[in-house]
């Protein structure tokens, strides 16, 4: 099977995470008035999966030891396909909390697994390809919030809600790239050598590219998860427009990332974050500000404009750091890494979710203050991601797999 097609498979992968993410959190404001849920209850929910969907990347991380990342990924897809249901159509809050402990879990197994996937197509192709599958996640978020917008009025909860159950146990068939390569021999001393295998890592730049991706999440997560209540609860937007808050916000990503690729390459990633970080303060300054809810939109579409390409640019950079000189010989080992720099992901997460949810619990408009000023953080971490520039990945071996 050649490279193009198993990156068609992971970029299937992060789209169908991207689409049931997105379908659950512009469906909040309705799972917030079926259950009567507080915003520091719905802060309750989202702290419950960040910290589940850590658990769940420290188990691919101890999967990673002794079983392929396609395998890991497989089984991360089909527990998103369970789990959501139960958090979405739940009939009772009994089985609720069960589905949000399932969709928890699974969603820390499939950031990890896609992203380990992601980085060892990277370093075949030798070239920055991360920023494109983080495109494609979005892509998936775009469906799912514009299915929220076309069944808000209708009355079939339960049949939408099983269609976005249908789309990740479909993409836990595909086929994604193997530990080893097709016609080489696995042998007995691959499991052997992962438990240790982020031992001889430099932990010290990764945990700086780490800061970065904190940002992002910070900054993803408070627009993703409050965006639509945020519409909802300061400017009594109408309920079919709510999802508005994150649909021009993927729209916007989704633009940037694809073109994320070949800016990279071109410029660096100094230079693409630090104006990045510029543009998405300004985005969430109209955010905090804004008179009115089209006014917010604007704002949050700005913000995707400026902060999308952060979270591909730091696994690219992780994955260079952990890498150092032998390739793909020890790719347990760059998997054990890249699930545990995972962890960042919900340090971020928690700061965007509930921080951001906890600050503004008396006016979400002074959630969004926090991920404003600490935005700029970028400014001076730009910096630690100059390795993810052209001609420093490992290069493609032919020109036929690509």
């Amino acid at each position: 099977m050649s490279l193009h097609r198993f990156r068609l498979s992971v970029a299937l992968a992060f789209a169908t995470q991207g689409f049931v993410f997105i379908s659950i959190t512009t469906r909040l404001p309705d799972i917030k008035d079926r259950w009567h849920f507080s915003s520091l209850e719905v802060s309750a929910s989202l702290l419950a999966v960040v910290l589940l969907a850590g658990a769940g990347s420290v188990a691919a991380e101890t999967l990673a030891a002794r079983s392929d990342s396609a395998l890991i990924l497989r089984i991360g897809l089909a527990g998103i396909g369970v789990g959501m249901p139960l958090v979405v159509a739940a009939p009772s809050i009994a089985v609720y909390w069960p589905g949000i402990v399932v969709y928890g879990l699974a969603l820390g197994v499939v950031d990890a697994a896609t992203n380990m996937q992601a980085v060892a197509l990277e370093h075949r192709y030798g070239r920055p390809i991360l920023p494109s599958f983080h495109g494609a996640w979005t892509f998936g978020g775009l469906v799912g919030a514009g299915l929220t917008v076309l069944t808000s009025s209708l009355s079939l909860p339960l049949a939408s809600t099983a269609l976005i159950a249908i789309v990740p146990l479909g993409a836990a068939a595909a086929r994604y790239l193997p530990r080893v390569q097709a016609g080489t021999p696995v042998t007995a001393s691959t499991p052997e050598a992962a438990p240790e295998a982020a031992l001889g890592i430099p932990w010290r730049p990764i945990l700086l590219v780490g800061l970065g991706m904190v940002v992002f999440y910070m900054v993803d997560t408070a627009c993703q998860t409050w965006g639509a209540v945020y519409l909802d609860d300061v400017f009594g937007a109408p309920a079919r427009w709510v999802a508005l808050a994150t649909l021009p916000y993927l729209l916007a990503s989704l633009v940037i990332r694809l073109a994320g690729d070949s800016v990279v390459a071109r410029y660096g990633a100094v230079p693409v974050l630090r104006i990045g970080a510029v543009v998405a303060c300004a985005g969430l300054a109209v955010v905090v500000f804004a008179p009115t809810w089209p006014v917010a939109v604007l704002g949050f579409t700005v913000i995707g404009l400026g902060i999308s390409v952060v979270a591909p640019l730091s696994f690219s950079a992780a994955g260079r750091i952990a890498t150092g000189e032998d390739g793909d010989a020890h790719r347990e080992r760059i998997d054990a890494v890249i699930a545990r720099f995972n962890q960042f992901n919900y340090v971020g997460a928690l700061l965007g979710a509930v921080l951001t949810g906890v600050v503004g619990s008396g006016e979400l408009r002074f959630g969004f203050v926090i991920p404003m000023v600490l935005v700029l953080a970028l400014l001076p971490l730009a910096r630690h991601f100059a390795a993810v520039t052209a001609g420093t990945s490992r290069p493609l071996a032919t020109s036929e797999e690509a």
